[in-house]
């Protein structure tokens, strides 16, 4: 991507404050089921990768390693994988690869490391969401949970 760079990155102050504002306009989009803006405690033991244009952060990945406990049905348990926690491109620079390019920074930084990278989403928009993730990430789709409030 043209001026886009991706890099992982140690979880400084001001990297923290970047990731928390992020995640105020994420809230404020109300595009997903539930989420609220984070706290320090939500961001600090992940492994955090930023995408910058111009000396400017317009997205993240942050994520950590897990092994899979009692979810026999989807990897035997021991299994290593890392979950992306969350992915968040800022609106006008959506569609445009920084998403796809933040998961392929991700996955090289973990390859060897893990099994499986795994996440979970609560988007609106799941449509497009779907779309993402399994036409343009190449993950696929292993179950589901949803919801009717009665």
């Amino acid at each position: 991507m043209n001026g886009v760079t991706i890099r992982e990155t140690p979880l400084t102050e001001a990297v923290l404050e970047t990731l928390i504002a992020f995640s105020r306009d994420w809230e404020a989009e109300n595009s997903c089921h539930g989420y609220r803006a984070n706290e320090r405690a939500d961001i600090e033991g992940m492994r955090v990768f930023l995408a910058e244009e111009n000396g400017r952060v317009i997205g993240y990945l942050f994520g950590r390693p897990f092994r899979s406990e009692k979810a026999s049905s989807i990897m035997p348990d021991g299994t290593p994988y890392f979950e992306i926690e969350e992915l968040y491109v800022v609106p006008e620079r959506r569609s445009r690869g920084v998403g796809r390019a933040l998961m392929a920074a991700a996955e090289q930084a973990v390859k060897g490391e893990v099994e499986y990278i795994m996440l979970s989403t609560a988007s609106k928009n799941w449509r497009a969401v779907l779309h993402f993730y399994i036409d343009e990430a190449g993950m696929e789709f292993w179950s589901a949970r949803l919801f009717r409030k009665l």
